[in-house]
């Protein structure tokens, strides 16, 4: 969800720019910075970015000049300006300092300078002023559009690498079912001899622990995840949420099979699994 958009404007009425940036975020945040006369557009603005953006830590930044001289572009309060003059005189002759920055002090102190924009000029100028923050906010998705796809086959070689492996325990876990009841049966018989096995009551217990051991649905579970993981990313819609879904149910599985496996080999293909899902994951906060 990482983005920017920036657009600007000249007519003989006025001119404007925007910049919009959008870094990743599993939600909407926007921080709007519009000019004095369009400080009450920021609901507007704001569910606008919503719209297009869907998701992602906005910043809008919207600067704009009027050019129509109606009125001076300033004003002043002399009642306010004589007030923070008179203060800052005082305080400075207490303390016996230079007053030579008085008046450059004064003059900077809140609404002592007021700028002077006709509200009827403003909010005749306003759809054009939206329209180009509105060009600005498609640009931005635009080139949201552009990084998302070029993630996509990224993912989907992640994903594949992890069905790879998949397919490589299942192979294994024969063998390892194999070993695991070989090396239970020879520590027995040493432990307590051959002949004094029952072999019955052995083969009952085996069947109850390596029941427990068993990573077969796991396995199916995981590929089923995996195909619906692909299912959504081949979609056209909006799918970020849903994929983390999905990524957090194929950690389940893995770390499930690796508890399990019991094997070093079998083991070592579900760090390699991890490792590739952390990277989807990693990937999957660019998606919307």
């Amino acid at each position: 969800m990482t983005g920017f958009g920036s657009s600007r404007i000249e007519t003989k009425q006025f001119s404007a720019s925007v910049e919009v940036k959008s870094l990743n975020s599993k939600f909407f945040d926007a921080q709007i910075r519009l000019p004095k006369p369009y400080y009450d557009k920021d609901i507007e603005i704001r569910n606008l970015a919503a719209d297009i953006l869907v998701r992602g830590k906005v910043s809008i930044v919207a600067e704009f000049d009027l050019r129509e001289n109606t009125e001076p572009g300033q004003s002043y309060n002399k009642e306010l300006f004589t007030a923070y003059y008179a203060s800052l005189k005082e305080l400075a002759d207490s303390v016996n300092a230079c007053e030579t920055d008085i008046f450059k002090m004064a003059i900077q102190q809140p609404d002592v300078i007021t700028t002077n924009i006709n509200t009827d000029i403003s909010e005749r100028i306003w759809p054009e002023f939206k329209s180009v923050i509105k060009k600005c906010l498609d640009e931005c998705d635009r080139y949201r559009t552009d990084e998302g796809e070029s993630l996509v086959p990224k993912i989907n070689d992640s994903v594949i690498l992890i069905d790879d492996l998949r397919t490589v325990i299942k192979k294994l876990d024969p063998q390892r079912i194999d070993r695991i009841r070989e090396r239970i049966n020879n520590n027995l018989s040493e432990v307590i001899g051959e002949d004094k096995m029952d072999h019955n009551r052995f083969e009952q217990e085996l069947l109850y622990f390596i029941e427990k051991l068993d990573i077969t649905e796991e396995l199916n579970r995981l590929e089923s995840h995996l195909n619906f993981f692909r299912e959504v990313m081949a979609g056209s819609e909006s799918s970020g949420k849903k994929l983390g879904f999905i990524s957090q149910e194929i950690g389940r599985e893995i770390n499930t099979i690796g508890s399990k496996a019991n094997n070093a080999e079998i083991q070592k293909l579900v760090v390699q699994m991890k490792d590739e899902l952390e990277k989807i994951k990693e990937q999957l906060l660019n998606i919307l």
